[in-house]
This record gives C-alpha cells, sequence and structure tokens, in this order.
C-alpha cells in the first residue's frame, strides 16, 4: 500500500474515532443532565469542554484552521445578536460569548 493511501486510511480512522468520542461526551453530558446534583457540576464542565476540544481537533482534521473556525463562531454570533435570536433575548449569550472571544 502506497504511504498516501496509508495516510488516508489513517486520517479516516483518526476522525471515526474523534465522531465517536464525541457521540459519547454529549451522551454522558445528556445523562448528567438527568442528575441535578451538585457533585455532577465539575463532570458537566468536563464534558461541554471536551466536546469543544473533540470539535476543534475534529474541524482541523477535515482541513479548516482554528482560526477559520472562531471566525466562523465570531460571524455566526454577530447574526444571532442582530437577528436576536432567543438565547439572546432572554440572556444576552450571545452578547457574552462574542465578548469572551474578542477578550481572548
Amino acid at each position: 500500500m502506497k504511504q498516501d493511501n496509508f495516510n488516508i486510511m489513517s486520517d479516516i480512522k483518526i476522525i471515526e474515532g474523534l465522531k465517536s468520542q464525541l457521540l459519547s461526551v454529549i451522551a454522558e453530558f445528556f445523562k448528567l443532565l438527568t442528575k441535578g446534583s451538585n457533585v455532577a457540576q465539575e463532570a458537566i464542565l468536563e464534558c461541554i469542554s471536551g466536546a469543544i476540544i473533540i470539535l476543534y481537533v475534529l474541524a482541523e482534521r477535515l482541513g479548516y484552521s482554528y482560526t477559520a473556525v472562531d471566525e466562523t463562531m465570531k460571524k455566526k454570533l454577530k447574526i444571532g445578536i442582530i437577528e436576536e435570536d432567543v438565547v439572546e433575548k432572554d440572556g444576552k449569550n450571545l452578547s457574552k460569548l462574542n465578548s469572551h472571544l474578542k477578550e481572548r
């Protein structure tokens, strides 16, 4: 097998693994939300941060830079703010996240 074919197969295997990990993290997140306990707060934060990391790595493996992901998020946030998305109306969550991203 050529080296290029091996790299493609390896990339596909890694991407499939990342997709599987993401589904597992999301499943664990939903399970934790049903518990509603203060004990689960750290685990919920672990799931959220883990999902974000997996999505960034998955995007990079699919050919998107971290900067491209950040810029696309910023654009989507601005649109949500302008169009007064329901989470923006109810708590300015999009504006808060947009400010957070600008501060980084």
